[in-house]
């Protein structure tokens, strides 16, 4: 009888012998665009320290991209790509945390893309100010200075990606007064 009672007391764990329940791995049938999107197309399976891999391939892309747009729409296009990235990674992290149990996985760099990019809004095109944004969101998002590490504590996707949010903006306020002081020159 007390055996019976027990077995209906304990949840059962249906997923003993389940690797993933081991190693963080996702479950079947909860991956899907999410891995895409969360590790920013394969980027955040780099070694070693996959968050900058990801800043790096955010800088380089929007690099690039820049040169084609129209110098008057540049800062609304940061905008809206670090806007367009938020809205759809804090879900791709999300479902990555529901599917691996992991409360912010390393391999999720969807955060570094949108964080990166509030970095470079209104930056000259030139290597100076993409090397000194990566570097600044690279500093700030590792420290955490205060809001950025309570922000970090918010649920799921939502604390993943707005805490670098707060590291990007860190990162652009310091950029902006080096080249308002012209310490940095674009």
């Amino acid at each position: 009888m007390k055996d019976a009672a027990r077995a209906v007391s304990a949840p059962s764990d249906n997923r003993a012998g389940d690797p993933s329940a081991v190693t963080g791995a996702p479950r079947s049938g909860t991956w899907g665009w999410s891995n895409l999107i969360a590790t920013f197309f394969g980027v955040g399976r780099l070694k070693p320290g996959p968050g900058s891999w990801g800043s790096v391939a955010t800088v380089i892309l929007w690099a690039l991209a820049s040169w084609f747009i129209q110098p008057d729409y540049r800062v609304w296009a940061t905008v809206t790509a670090a806007v367009g990235v938020t809205l759809i990674g804090i879900p791709a992290a999300t479902r990555v945390v529901r599917a691996t149990g992991i409360k912010d996985p390393q391999f999720v760099v969807i955060d570094e893309v949108a964080g990166q990019l509030i970095a470079l809004i209104g930056v000259p095109l030139s290597w100076k100010t993409f090397l000194a944004g990566l570097v600044l969101f690279r500093v700030f998002d590792i420290l955490k200075p205060p809001p950025v590490r309570q922000l970090e504590k918010l649920p799921e996707g939502t604390g993943i990606v707005v805490d670098d949010l707060g590291a990007g903006l860190y990162a652009l306020g310091i950029m902006h007064l080096l080249l308002h002081f012209r310490l940095l020159i674009g």
